[in-house]
């Protein structure tokens, strides 16, 4: 087999020249993290039951989600949080390297179970499953650069969410656009308990009589498939809009014959969901959004596609708003890959002059020399079919692979220039004989090397996952190296080397390593 790569260099050529196509391939599909993805996947739970203290959510609507939740497939625990707003969430964790889309459905199909244990009032609102995406992204904050502007928080999360977030979440790779304080418009009911009181009402009656007066109908037609010339659509006014429309709800009918209407016991106003959080950028009204990504995504081009996004968006801006991203993980992870690019340069530098200074003889250095771009783009393949990303640890393990990968490498080449120089042979009868010799030395160098960083592979947990790229990545680029010193380097040497000048220089070499 060594026989046919010497003696068709072509045939080792091109098998180095695909193995670093493939990496090729593989750096360009390869997803861009700062660093790997360590922390276990969980399901977010999120409700809210509007009016109700925490421990009315909590008693209520927290228990029997629990309840039904607890013991789903591959769980470890769950962390239950509500708040006096009405609004509850549910955090179920699970086990490292569990899907988190499957996780999801598995934790919905549990909560349908629970549905005649939790109040009407939730359902309605609705609870919200999904899977959790850990990790900010990109932080962008939307104020008004004007000192009195007529733009208020309330205004701004409303432009945002039609403006902005539609477009921010058809970006490839964007999980989830977050809202920090979240708030939209909203018809609030200011409800005067003194009069309530005075005419036996509490706050489910105003409650009831909205959602009996305030409704969407399909009320049909006159005259459908009938003997008549012409049909009438029935049109019904839907929903109200308007703050005199809600104050004109009819609450009750006295026995006198008098109507109490709802602005008889309340004040309506067109304002806020909710006002428990007050948002301002330099002390101007303003919002955060807050980007996560999916698994296996490019933060980097995320990052791009965003800031093209909102570039494009900006034409459309109202007068006197703005925007700022404040944080990005491009900035770290560009940094990161910057000083490992550098780093490896100067590593691949560095390991040339000593091995040009050993071997006293270019050509020689040469092929070494090959060996390590070969070794470390043919790995970005391997970690590609692997699952893992371009991050710290997979760039720093190329690193510390630039001086391991060469040594196979300088093995071949000092092995065929003893040959070559103590028996006089021509270049490839002297690399068909040093093969034959050398060939179970760099097996088992290779072996030796690669169990020394496989066994990190092995370890459970957070470190486990966070080293695993890391010792991975070492022991590919090492037994790519081994396979290219026993194809390339050889036919490389073959082709290459130069014999020995004459026979008084075999001579003096016979008797230096005669002596040594």
């Amino acid at each position: 087999m060594l026989k046919t790569f010497v003696s068709r260099p072509v045939l080792a050529t091109v098998v180095s020249i695909i193995l670093v196509i493939l990496g090729l391939v593989g750096m360009k599909l390869l997803p861009v993290t700062r660093f790997p993805e360590i922390a276990p996947p969980s399901v977010v739970v999120s409700l809210s039951y509007p009016g109700a203290t925490a421990e009315t959510v909590a008693a209520s609507v927290l228990l029997p989600i629990e309840e039904a939740i607890n013991g789903v497939e591959n769980m470890t625990y769950i962390r239950s949080t509500a708040s006096n707003s009405g609004s509850g969430s549910v955090t179920v964790y699970f086990k490292t390297g569990t899907n988190p889309d499957v996780a999801s459905v598995n934790v919905q199909t549990r909560i349908s179970k629970a549905i005649s244990a939790i109040p009407a009032e939730v359902n309605e609102a609705g609870i919200t499953t999904m899977p959790r995406q850990s990790g900010v992204i990109m932080t962008i904050n939307i104020f008004s650069n004007q000192k009195d502007s007529v733009y208020d928080e309330t205004f701004l999360q409303a432009f945002a969410q039609i403006n902005l977030m539609r477009p921010l979440l058809r970006v490839d790779g964007v999980a989830q656009v977050s809202r920090l304080g979240a708030r939209d418009y909203a018809m609030r009911v200011w409800l005067n308990p003194e009069k309530l009181a005075l005419y036996n009402l509490v706050p489910k009656d105003i409650s009831d009589a909205i959602k009996d007066q305030n409704f969407e109908i399909a009320p049909g037609k006159f005259g459908e498939t009938s003997d008549e010339a012409f049909e009438t659509v029935i049109k019904h006014k839907g929903r109200f809009s308007q703050p005199e429309e809600f104050q004109n709800i009819v609450i009750k009918t006295n026995k006198d014959g008098s109507v109490l209407y709802l602005k008889d016991v309340a004040r309506v106003e067109f304002g806020a969901t909710n006002l428990n959080s007050d948002n301002k950028v330099d002390g101007k009204p303003g919002l955060t959004l807050n980007l996560t990504q999916t698994s296996g995504s490019n933060a980097h081009d995320i990052d791009v596609a965003v800031r093209k996004v909102l570039e494009e968006q900006k034409r459309y801006f109202p007068k006197g708003i703005d925007y700022d991203i404040t944080y990005s993980v491009r900035d770290q992870i560009d940094q990161s890959i910057d000083q490992v690019k550098h780093t490896l340069f100067e590593a691949f530098i560095l390991v040339f002059i000593i091995v040009f200074i050993f071997l006293q003889d270019f050509r020689s250095t040469l092929i070494p020399a090959i060996a390590i771009p070969v070794s470390l783009i043919g790995t970005f393949f391997f970690l590609s079919l692997f699952g893992f990303s371009l991050n710290v640890l997979t760039m720093f393990a190329l690193v510390l692979a630039i001086g391991i990968v060469v040594d196979d490498a300088i093995v071949v080449v000092e092995a065929i220039h003893h040959k070559m120089h103590a028996t006089g042979q021509k270049p490839r009868q002297a690399t068909l004989s040093t093969m034959s010799e050398i060939t179970g030395a760099i097996l088992s160098i290779t072996m030796v090397m690669a169990a020394v960083f496989l066994p990190v592979g092995f370890m459970e947990g957070p470190a486990g996952i966070f080293y695993r790229q890391f010792a991975y990545t070492l022991a590919t680029a090492i037994l790519i190296s081994a396979l290219n010193a026993l194809t390339l380097s050889p036919a490389l040497c073959a082709l290459l080397l130069k014999p020995p000048h004459d026979e008084k220089e075999v001579g003096k070499k016979k008797n230096k390593f005669k002596y040594l």
